[in-house]
């Protein structure tokens, strides 16, 4: 199956041009918010992001995890749950492999359709950089906390902002769309958005070192934020799975972002839209590109610019307007996204082992 591609330039010209009627509009947004609800995932294409600013954004990020490790790990803010700065390899633990409930899910998926299962933590790298303005006074200060800027990377700030205020604009774009197609209010995710922890979180994977095939750099998880919204990667290798648990492998046109569903969205929606399942995995197709890449002397490092957009820390998750009113809605009560934040970085080794464990416990909050 081939994700639609969404362009997103009728609705961000629609107020200074006539070229497209209120009906075409109105299509284009249910046509989001429908695709969201059954896939998970939605290919978008937005003139004020380009591929060149994607490579621009590439080569620096391979040339700062081609660094020896022990220069990458001055960034390392584990104080801070590896929020800011660099997460090496070895730390983050996949949820599929400690949460039961899930494990059981994965189980009754057909053969065809089932993850490969991880073995241990990812083996991959992450930098953490905060997107946007923090909030003068929250109770989650290390959810805002300030960036950490590497040495010998005079561009760091200038070529990290730029790429991720550009990919934040295409989520608000998506995240408005999104809400009118669901029957909301066009700022009704949006407004829950300002002042968010975004994280512009690029993932470095080292192809050299462990570009075997069926080696698994994130292992079968969703994400705890609201969207995430990814740029085109050098190397394929990402697999997600549609409402229905189709398997699906992904592949991103040239000038496209992806954009899928994280938890905040599902606990807004109450379940109309899950958060999407998804694995980062060597396949064939990542075997390939290892070989061209060779051929050509290019970087052995595969780096994703994924960006987590999220509800502001302090602002309330609950489920919106008519989505309120399911029966399911019960199962995801209220609780600040600050909260619930802490609690997802707890059961993936991001925070204190001790919470992790309460979390697994306490089902009822988790669902």
């Amino acid at each position: 199956m081939e994700l639609p591609v969404v362009d997103l330039t009728p609705y961000l010209l629609q107020s200074q041009t006539n070229n497209f009627s209120e009906k075409e509009i109105k299509n284009l947004c249910f046509e989001v918010s429908k695709t969201l609800r059954e896939t998970g995932a939605l290919l978008v294409k937005d003139p004020r992001c380009s591929a060149e600013d994607n490579d621009r954004f590439l080569d620096m990020m391979e040339s700062y995890f081609e660094k020896p490790d022990e220069f990458k790990c001055l960034q390392q803010r584990s104080h801070l749950h590896y929020q800011v700065g660099v997460t090496p390899e070895g730390v983050e633990v996949p949820r599929s492999l400690v949460d039961e409930e899930m494990q059981q899910k994965l189980r009754m998926l057909p053969e065809e359709s089932q993850p490969s299962l991880p073995v241990g933590p990812d083996p991959k790298w992450r930098y953490m950089w905060r997107i946007g303005s923090r909030p003068s006074n929250t109770r989650f200060q290390e959810l805002n906390s300030e960036p950490v800027i590497p040495e010998g990377f005079p561009e760091w700030k200038e070529a990290m902002d730029s790429w991720g205020y550009k990919m934040v604009s295409a989520i608000e774009a998506v995240a408005e769309m999104a809400a009118i197609g669901f029957g909301l209010e066009k700022d009704a995710f949006t407004s829950l958005m300002k002042m968010g922890p975004h994280l512009l979180a690029p993932t470095g994977s080292n192809l050299q070192k462990y570009g075997q095939l069926g080696t698994v750099f994130a292992g079968y998880h969703y994400d705890l934020n609201f969207l995430t919204i990814h740029g085109r990667s050098r190397f394929p290798g990402l697999n997600i799975w549609l409402s229905n648990g189709q398997k699906v492998e992904v592949k991103v046109p040239v000038g496209c972002l992806l954009i899928q569903t994280g938890k905040q969205l599902e606990w807004l929606t109450a379940g109309e839209c899950l958060a999407g399942m998804h694995e980062v995995v060597v396949t064939n197709r990542t075997i390939e590109a290892i070989e061209s890449a060779k051929q050509q002397n290019r970087s052995l490092w595969r780096v994703s610019s994924t960006l987590f957009a999220h509800v502001a820390s302090d602002s309330v998750l609950k489920p919106l307007g008519h989505f309120a009113e399911f029966p399911v809605a019960t199962n995801y009560p209220s609780i600040s996204a600050g909260e619930f934040v802490e609690l997802e970085l707890a059961v993936i080794n991001l925070k204190g082992k001790s919470e992790g464990e309460s979390i697994m416990a306490n089902k009822s909050r988790m669902k």
